[in-house]
């Protein structure tokens, strides 16, 4: 071999290990995350708040030092709202991205499918949205949850009705038919039976369904006190645009959090929202430092309002670098076991997994219920944190 190409491969293979070196170093000097959302397909809209959120809070975080002076990289896979999707995007995070924990987990259906893949392959994984109960109920050492479970999601309005709705007696459910639909109607029967109201239907639907008034004439039919609705944002604009042309007026309509908390309801339903009810795990107004300051920062930062999904995400981020930091080494099981211990306020509020009821590594936090008025959703209750007085009861669609 000629002493031209020996020195030509020498240079080459010297390049080669220097840049796979920078690659490394690189690599070492992040931590990598991986996130879980629905991007694309009919809860994009969760998806987009979230993401922007979990992206603030990086930047934050980043900014501010990182992890012990590393930064953190999020690797954000899309599920499409698609378990089977879900399932092949942790997957993919966990045996080719090697990331040391998982994140995110919006609608129950996707989350259960993702969690099991988590425990199975021993990866932390922080649930901040997903609600079906039976997430956090099968004592699996490394599944931790954010936000309540769907079943605590009415508390603030059970609240209300004893003080308020002394004279709702009976309740019409409406529901999708996902794990979220079904187990939140379940948990909101019992709740109706503790509060001795009657149910005097209980129907679900198929997401998506473009014409809901033959359920509303049932409904109507019927001449429930109160309509409580858990839906998705299309479904729940549907809901109440074709209510306001049945002329269905119960004396309360509330949601079931999800769908009725985002800008765009107002925006699909117009005035069909003006006087909905819904349950909600967080508002602006709430007395946890920094709960304003993400909502005006996000607000500045991307000229839309944001509401208690995205407060989720942002606060989620917080908690994982704080594991992070906290971590005796940057292995799966060490960050689990700081997770474990956690114990931080966040602007979603506090966050301390314990272990309560059937539910493990759960994390508990009190409710809200906001009204949308004039246009606006605006905190009623509980009164220490209203932004507004509530309008009871809901005035016939001839009145307003």
């Amino acid at each position: 071999m000629k002493k031209s190409t020996v020195l030509f491969s020498m240079i080459l293979t010297f390049v080669l290990l220097f840049a796979l070196g920078t690659t490394m170093s690189m690599a070492a000097d992040t931590i990598k995350v991986g996130i879980v959302l629905p991007l694309t397909g009919k809860l994009a809209k969760f998806g987009e708040i979230e993401n922007k959120s979990f992206l603030m809070a990086l930047d934050e975080i980043n900014a501010a030092g990182g992890v012990n002076g590393k930064k953190i990289e999020l690797i954000i896979e899309d599920t499409t709202g698609k378990p089977d999707v879900g399932r092949s995007a942790i997957e993919k995070l966990i045996a080719q991205d090697k990331v040391v924990m998982v994140g995110g987990g919006y609608s129950s259906s996707v989350t259960w499918a993702t969690v099991a893949v988590a425990q199975q392959n021993k990866v932390p994984f922080l649930v901040n949205t997903g609600s079906a109960d039976k997430i956090t109920e099968q004592g699996w050492e490394y599944i931790f949850r954010l936000n309540p479970p769907v079943s605590e999601y009415p508390g603030a309005f059970a609240d209300f009705l004893q003080e308020v709705g002394k004279d709702i007696k009976t309740v019409a459910i409406l529901h999708e038919n996902s794990l979220f639909g079904q187990k939140g109607s379940k948990k909101f029967v019992k709740r109706c039976e503790a509060l001795g109201l009657k149910v005097l239907m209980k129907e679900g639907y198929e997401a998506g369904a473009i014409d809901f008034k033959p359920l509303l004439v049932k409904v109507k039919a019927d001449k429930p006190d109160l309509v409580y609705m858990i839906s998705y944002i299309m479904d729940a604009s549907m809901l109440m645009r074709q209510s306001k042309e049945l002329n269905l007026t119960p004396t309360l309509f509330v949601g079931g959090a999800a769908g009725f908390t985002l800008p765009e309801f107002q925006k699909n339903a117009g005035s069909a929202t003006e006087y909905v009810y819904s349950a909600t795990l967080w508002t602006p107004s709430v007395p946890y430092p920094g709960a304003k300051e993400y909502y005006d920062k996000f607000f500045a930062k991307y000229n839309e309002p944001t509401e208690y999904h995205g407060a989720e995400a942002y606060a989620a981020l917080y908690v994982i670098a704080d594991a992070l930091k906290r971590a005796k080494n940057l292995t799966r099981q060490d960050v689990r076991d700081a997770l474990a211990k956690t114990d931080m306020m966040t602007a979603f509020g506090p966050v301390k997994f314990i272990s309560y009821d059937k539910k493990t590594q759960q994390n508990k936090l009190p409710t809200f219920l906001v009204q949308w008025l004039d246009g606006k959703l605006e905190t009623v209750w509980p009164k220490n944190v209203s932004t507004k007085k509530y309008v009871y009861p809901t005035p016939k669609w001839s009145e307003r």
